[in-house]
């Protein structure tokens, strides 16, 4: 009987209907819509094969209602028969999702069977936690990534950026910490994904260890700009769900510069003035309300989401309006730098260029003097890899460099890491003290 209900509950009500007066790309605009919805409304269009096409509103104009589909448009034609209803977008997920791959709607896409029901529907534009009420961040997350546990190190609740160009590794990276992170549940949200892609990340990468607690949710790259957002929005809903059970989740959303893209896509055709590089005013409004959605949750509720949002940054500039604009709203940035992975050294982290904001309250003295001990060599050899490889610098000239010349070797090798290895945050600052030891080069640097 409860299930009867929750059935009976999700079922949206019809409250009105229009027509389709006209269609322009993927831009409808219906009829008959004043006072029967709102914007983000749900709307289904009639096709001519009986076929119903899910829609959003995604603006008005001279009374009539614009609105793009969900769906593929093909048997719409003018005066066809558009059905308002008043219930926002929402899903009923739950632990038993852990395991299983979902579209944008929250529906299986894995095979397996139906998906179990939660009993209370997650609204998928939910507001942020009120900054009042919201609880602080917690301890120190063990990422299982030596370069991050060490140089960006991340606290429950954090949000943290993935910055980096095509084919640095984003994806293999995400794919250890779906493995190695200490968290209690994993979701993953890939948002505008190659589709070839996304079996080989589940099988390959993932693997069945990864998947067995995770969520996976995937929009491909050929899907509407809507469904692309979407998939972010059912990414966050079923990470709050979690986190309500008192579940510490990491969300791992790839990539925030294709939800962008597809906001942008919405807002051109809904009539909105582009602004940098054509990103409209939107876009940069729809960014915090998303990012906002994650971390710790309200005071009294023990669970939290961490989450960590890949962004690609268009020809390497890290300094483009999606990655700026990102950087502003997080609380530490990542920084994956195509020169390190063409030398061979994965995962490319360039640690120097990597920022956690929580890094200096949350580790020790001890643990933040070995970090300083580190990144002064580190820094000291990037201002003169240049000199050493052309054979400029003359050993003895410092005594600085020259304890950054015998220690990168050292370092270098602590920085790379296998993609099935998994490295601990005591592991990791022992072997880092060990290299650096008492900050005067004398470190084990074997």
């Amino acid at each position: 009987m409860h299930a009867l209900l929750k059935e009976i509950e999700a079922v949206p009500v019809l409250t009105r209907f229009g027509k389709v007066s006209r269609i322009e790309g993927l831009l409808v605009e219906v009829t008959g819509a004043a006072g029967a919805i709102s914007l983000g409304g749900q709307v289904y269009l009639s096709a001519s094969n009986g076929k119903k096409i899910p829609c959003e509103v995604v603006g008005f104009r001279d009374g009539r209602a614009l609105i793009m589909p969900l769906g593929v448009l093909e048997g719409v034609s003018l005066g066809a028969r558009a059905d308002f209803f008043d219930k926002p977008a929402q899903i009923f997920p739950c632990q038993e999702w852990l395991g299983r791959v979902v579209d944008a709607f929250g529906r299986p896409t894995d095979g397996k069977g139906p998906l179990v029901k939660g009993n209370i529907g997650y609204p998928l534009r939910a507001p942020p936690p009120s900054a009042h009420t919201r609880a602080r961040v917690g301890g120190k997350l063990d990422l299982g990534v030596r370069a991050l546990n060490a140089f960006a190190t991340c606290c429950r609740g954090q949000r943290m950026g993935i910055f980096a160009g095509s084919g640095v590794g984003k994806s293999t990276l995400m794919a250890m910490l779906a493995r190695n992170t200490d968290a209690d549940a994993i979701v993953i949200g890939l948002v505008g994904e190659r589709g070839r892609e996304l079996k080989e990340f589940i099988e390959d990468d993932l693997g069945e260890e990864g998947l067995a607690r995770s969520v996976l949710v995937a929009a491909t790259s050929d899907e509407p700009a809507l469904v692309r957002r979407q998939a972010a929005f059912t990414s966050m809903a079923i990470a709050e769900q979690l986190r309500d059970q008192g579940l510490h989740v990491l969300l791992l959303m790839d990539s925030v510069t294709r939800f962008a893209m597809a906001q942008r896509e919405v807002g051109l055709s809904a009539g909105e003035p582009p602004a940098s590089k054509g990103y409209t005013p939107t876009v940069f409004a729809e960014l915090p309300r998303l990012l906002e959605r994650a971390g710790p949750g309200p005071m009294g509720n023990t669970g939290s989401i961490t989450g960590l949002f890949t962004v690609l940054v268009e020809g390497d500039d890290h300094n483009e309006p999606v990655a700026d604009a990102v950087r502003g709203i997080l609380d530490g940035h990542i920084v994956l730098e195509r020169a390190i992975a063409e030398r061979g050294r994965y995962p490319a982290i360039n640690v120097l260029k990597s920022v956690s904001r929580v890094m200096p309250s949350c580790n020790s003295q001890e643990e933040q003097a070995i970090v300083m001990r580190a990144r002064a060599p580190l820094a000291t050899y990037e201002d003169m890899a240049e000199l050493v490889r052309l054979g400029a610098y003359k050993a003895g000239s410092s005594a600085e460099v020259d304890n950054a010349i015998r220690l990168q070797p050292a370092l270098e090798a602590f920085l790379s890491q296998k993609k099935d290895e998994c490295s601990t945050l005591a592991d990791g600052y022992a072997a880092l003290d060990a290299i650096v030891g008492d900050g005067m080069g004398k470190g084990n640097a074997t």
